[in-house]
């Protein structure tokens, strides 16, 4: 259909329009099955996440399998932010994880604390380990305690949220030691929220401190990634579910989309 126009997309590797899918977690998902997706929309994919610590569960072969198979097709792959459940199991735990990250052939790490509260100068010590095992640092921040769960709306709410300004503020400190992105955790912004109670502003507060190439926004729902195209326009990078590729994928070409969106999304 190269007749008709679209959106252009550059091509891999992206710095912005980047699309992280989800691996194994709420469904499995092995090699065949990835081999169908990456035929029929690989090229729309840049990055893919292990979530919940799912290849701590799964056979190393199995592992290396689908990080190869993603490699093959100039897919980055990223460990998810099992990196919490390491931290509390000490340094020495922490430094044979990096290494079997780097054996097994991640790409990227990522450091997060929805569920522990570590601080920023930690932080800081995180992203130097991984550089030094020879990985990229992708740091997720949120103002969410409690994120990084299937939680419920009324669990997350008793649990309360963080300063916005301050939570921007250690994003850009991680920024300026070197964190390669960050990830903005969709836990009270936008996940488990009521729609009406989004809290948009978040958004745009990283947005304006960080700019958008560095950041990556999680939407793993289709109201919520349409939102942020809408938003931030077709070149936003976001984080969804695998089954979800085709559809934010149409929707930052401009060919498809919800009656808020179709045909209203366009790059110049």
């Amino acid at each position: 259909m190269d007749f008709l126009r679209m959106n252009p997309r550059p091509p891999k590797p992206r710095k912005s329009g980047v699309t992280e899918i989800r691996g194994p977690y709420y469904t499995p998902l092995g090699t065949r099955y990835l081999t169908d997706l990456f035929e029929t929309a690989g090229g729309c994919v840049d990055s893919f996440k292990f979530g919940g610590g799912s290849f701590a569960i799964m056979p190393a072969a199995a592992v290396k399998g689908l990080i190869d198979l993603c490699h093959r097709n100039q897919v980055t792959v990223s460990t998810g932010g099992f990196i919490e459940y390491v931290l509390t199991q000490g340094p020495a735990a922490v430094e044979r994880y990096l290494a079997r990250c780097k054996e097994l052939g991640f790409d990227t790490v990522e450091i997060s604390s929805g569920f522990i509260t570590i601080p920023a100068t930690s932080t800081l010590k995180l992203i130097d380990k991984v550089h030094a095992a020879g990985m990229k640092a992708k740091v997720e921040v949120g103002i969410q305690f409690g994120a990084g769960g299937a939680s419920s709306f009324e669990a997350l709410q008793a649990e309360g949220t963080r300063d916005v300004a301050g939570m921007v503020a250690q994003a850009k400190q991680f920024v300026q030691a070197g964190a390669d992105a960050i990830m903005l955790e969709s836990e009270g912004i936008t996940e488990s929220v009521p729609r009406e109670k989004w809290r948009t502003d978040v958004a745009a507060k990283f947005a304006d401190a960080l700019g958008l190439e560095i950041l990556m926004f999680e939407a793993a729902d289709p109201e919520v990634f349409s939102w942020y195209v809408q938003t931030f326009g077709p070149d936003v990078n976001l984080f969804v579910d695998h089954g979800q590729i085709v559809q934010l994928e149409c929707l930052r070409s401009g060919i498809w989309g919800t009656s808020a969106t179709w045909g209203r999304v366009l790059s110049y």
